[in-house]
């Protein structure tokens, strides 16, 4: 696998986040141009065609925020175990959940210290990720 870093670490899928995206937007359109142009006797039909498009829309957004939540709290749970069996202590309540999906890719001599750093001085994930100086690639993520 190609090793990861903070300039390559976001993944895209180009089947579902381009082609599939793009499609269902396509959908949409024509749904929302067969309403426009429906002859009086096809507008029930129109009105169904664009309902579909927009449960299209919905499930191209949910199914994807879904499955990126569980995974969030697989990582948290992950994560406070990392910082448990390293520190003997819990992580800080005021460490966010972006903070801790950040802190995943530092690797285990960084980890404590930019925790507290990220709790002390309220790091954004972005910040976080800067400041990993050992990259520890992820390469499980949805």
């Amino acid at each position: 696998m190609k090793e990861q870093n903070y300039s390559n670490h976001r993944q895209y899928v180009f089947g579902f986040h381009i082609i599939t995206g793009l499609l269902v937007i396509a959908f949409l359109g024509g749904a929302i141009t067969n309403l426009i142009h429906a002859p009086e006797n096809d507008i029930y039909d129109a009105w169904l065609i664009l309902l579909a498009g927009i449960i299209f829309i919905s499930m191209f957004w949910y199914l994807r925020a879904f499955a990126l939540r569980a995974q969030d709290r697989a990582i948290r749970a992950e994560e406070h175990l990392r910082y448990f069996l390293l520190t003997g202590k819990k992580i800080d309540p005021k460490v966010t959940m972006g903070q801790i999906i950040a802190l995943r890719f530092a690797d285990d001599d960084e980890f404590p210290v930019l925790v507290q750093k990220a709790a002390d001085d309220h790091l954004s994930a972005d910040g976080i990720k800067k400041l990993i100086k050992n990259w520890r690639g992820d390469h499980h993520r949805a």
